[in-house]
């Protein structure tokens, strides 16, 4: 736990540097001169401040909009308010000061909570202020959808424009860290098609790109599938790498066959999982930082329970769920996935 602490303090240590150096100017009104994007919405709520949270709330003060947040941990939300940024003790207060609000959460449970628990976005009368609740956890769409039923359910305390009822929508993210830190992420997108293109500009200020999906859980659907492939085309490459190293190929060589070859895909040309291939990519690094194996397990158990309720054939899912709950089982649950090249295929680093 002292590590933990100790890494997260660091990583808001850089986060308030970036703050610090940017230029922009504390709670300025949003307005054309101080966004490339134009919003009915101006004052934006933001639960959960981890690695993505921390960063995605950092793009949006950095567009003008005037932002409050709230964390469990006591600590991400001091650094947040010494830099001007409002903070609230419950997801509660924070839906009273905001139009839109928008959570970001490790878990299913952690999502219904902020929604439905004690203190929590739905707390009270039925009656809420927000008009736009966006989830951009990696949860499962059975839950999203549960949730997106009770927002249904509530009313507006102030009518904006035509709307009378607040909308949900489920928009997990692609892109890891280092896209939130760019804002760069892909948005996939679930819920009313008018509702999603009311938080488009919202959305434009944390990420490059954002696909609207269809209705409600789709977004959370659409996440799962990606990562599932993520997680398979991962452990097909580094199968691959390790079994030509087996058979005197260099994984440098390899690498060059397959990126110029049908066998090419992220997790070669991009996300090399061999140490030397590649710089600036979890593996040059002892495999720390990047999608920790954990996420990567959680994420394959949500697509095993949405595909056995679907009832779909999941032999591809089911191998690479047992290969990740061994990645974690043996110690290695906090590197990045990637690390089935070594942990798993036994694969040799290039020197």
């Amino acid at each position: 736990m002292a590590i933990r602490r100790a890494q997260a303090l660091l990583c808001l240590s850089k986060l308030k540097t970036s703050f610090v150096l940017g230029s922009y100017s504390r709670f300025h009104r949003f307005s054309s001169s101080s966004s490339h994007h134009s919003t009915q919405f101006q004052n934006v709520g933001f639960i959960g401040l981890g690695n993505m949270g921390s960063r995605m709330v950092n793009n949006l003060v950095k567009a003008g909009f005037n932002v409050t947040v709230h964390d469990i941990n006591r600590d991400v939300m001091k650094m947040f308010t010494e830099m001007g940024v409002s903070a609230r003790e419950t997801p509660y207060e924070v839906a009273q000061d905001s139009q839109v609000v928008i959570t970001m959460l490790p878990s299913s449970s952690h999502v219904m909570d902020v929604y439905t628990g004690t203190n929590g976005l739905l707390h009270g009368d039925n009656s809420i202020r927000p008009a736009l609740l966006i989830d951009s956890s990696t949860i499962d769409p059975q839950t999203t959808r549960k949730i997106s039923i009770a927002v249904s359910n509530c009313n507006l305390t102030e009518k904006i424009d035509n709307w009378e009822k607040p909308f949900m929508l489920d928009a997990p993210v692609s892109g890891g860290v280092l896209a939130a830190e760019a804002g760069t992420l892909t948005f996939m997108v679930g819920g009313p098609e008018n509702a999603y293109l009311a938080a488009k500009p919202i959305l434009e200020s944390m990420g490059r790109t954002s696909i609207y999906c269809g209705g409600s859980g789709n977004g959370s659907a659409a996440k799962i599938c990606n990562n599932l492939a993520m997680a398979v085309s991962m452990l097909g490459t580094s199968e691959a790498l390790a079994l030509g190293q087996s058979l005197g190929i260099s994984a440098t060589t390899l690498t060059q066959v397959l990126n110029t070859s049908s066998g090419r895909c992220w997790s070669s040309d991009k996300y090399n999982p061999v140490p030397g291939v590649m710089e600036g990519v979890p593996s040059s690094r002892d495999y720390n930082g990047g999608f920790a194996s954990k996420l990567m397990a959680k994420d394959l158990n949500l697509a095993a329970a949405s595909a056995e309720e679907a009832g779909h054939k999941s032999a591809l899912i089911s191998t690479a769920q047992e290969i990740y709950k061994k990645m974690c089982e043996d110690g290695h649950e906090t590197k990045d996935f990637s690390c089935v090249f070594r942990h798993f295929y036994n694969g040799k680093d290039e020197v």
